[in-house]
């Protein structure tokens, strides 16, 4: 079959995702060990817990001359007790400058991470997964025995953080009797080269039943500290599940009970719902971009940097040219 048309990219696409063929893979990371029998099991819902924090991170790029970056980004909590949001930290908004060595030193530097090296590559994504497992080690030690605390994506932090840090974080929850889970909004699991979740969605439909909670087991980690990986539907009226990463220590089906209980918000259910406040505060809309660059624009302004320098270095040329 001819490549390069649209027609052609849909046929092999239908392919894949109508018949997959083939193992389980995780396309952004290699340290998983897969199950060899991913099984869909019941899962029953529990009280809810007496507290519930939530972190999740955003980031915008601030100011683009291609060959250096001004990004921001911030982590935000949230905390529930008693059902009621009783905290809403948007978090302190962090200016980066990447691009050249010395940019990428002083990235390093601010970090504060033992064991960093000062040639270590910097992107917005460490720094914004730096922030976020800060956030969350400050919520752990705030957080009562029992509670729950969630964070936004999985417990694998970005490869170039020292794994002392997720381990100290999950070691202090652990000590303090305080469950830790991470749920992924969209997740790179796959089977066949297709979509995991999507195929055990629809699988549990026709053994389980469309409204059935379920969960199944589908990894772990091989490095310090193990991290157990499952996919769940949290809530019957959800119209997905998602992936969950679990300390490998402690009952996965308690764990999963608890996040069920706070997964049946009825904008997103399914999903957690202080994950979902924390996701609205952490965002960096286009108006906060705007206010960032407006200050950034003004600063230089008063460093001695003449607006015509400051126009070539970061006009962006594309919406010049599409203007038209």
């Amino acid at each position: 079959m001819a490549a390069g048309t649209l027609h052609d990219t849909a046929q092999r696409l239908a392919g894949l995702l109508t018949a997959p063929s083939g193992g389980l893979r995780d396309a952004t990371a290699s340290d998983l060990v897969f199950e060899d029998d991913v099984t869909l099991r019941p899962l029953d819902r529990q009280p809810a817990p007496p507290e519930v924090w939530a972190v999740d991170g955003g980031q915008a790029l601030v100011a683009d001359a291609r060959c250096v970056q001004v990004f921001v980004t911030r982590a935000a909590r949230v905390r529930f007790q008693g059902g009621a949001c009783t905290l809403e930290d948007e978090g302190e908004l962090r200016a980066h400058l990447l691009g050249n060595r010395a940019a990428r030193e002083a990235a390093v530097a601010a970090m504060e991470l033992d064991g960093l090296a000062a040639d270590t590559s910097v992107d917005v994504n460490l720094l914004r997964d730096r922030w976020e497992w800060d956030a969350a080690r400050r919520c752990v030690a705030e957080a009562e025995p029992g509670a729950l605390v969630l964070i936004d994506g999985d417990l694998v932090p970005d490869w170039r953080i020292p794994s002392s840090l997720p381990t100290e974080v999950l070691a202090t929850a652990a000590g303090r009797g305080v469950t830790v889970a991470a749920v992924t909004k969209h997740s790179s699991l796959s089977r066949g080269g297709a979509p995991l979740l999507g195929q055990m969605e629809l699988e549990a439909d026709a053994t389980l039943g469309s409204r059935a909670r379920w969960w199944a087991p589908v990894a772990r980690t091989t490095g310090d500290p193990t991290i157990r990986v499952v996919a769940a539907k949290l809530d019957p009226d959800a119209r997905f599940a998602f992936r969950v990463d679990l300390p490998e220590a402690g009952d996965p089906l308690d764990a999963l009970g608890r996040l069920a209980a706070v997964s049946d918000d009825a904008a997103f259910p399914g999903y957690p719902y202080p994950l979902a406040v924390a996701d609205r505060l952490a965002a960096c809309p286009g108006w906060l971009r705007a206010e960032a660059w407006l200050q950034l624009d003004d600063l230089l302004g008063q460093a001695g940097v003449p607006a015509a320098v400051r126009e070539r270095a970061f006009t962006d040329r594309h919406r010049l040219l599409e203007r038209g």
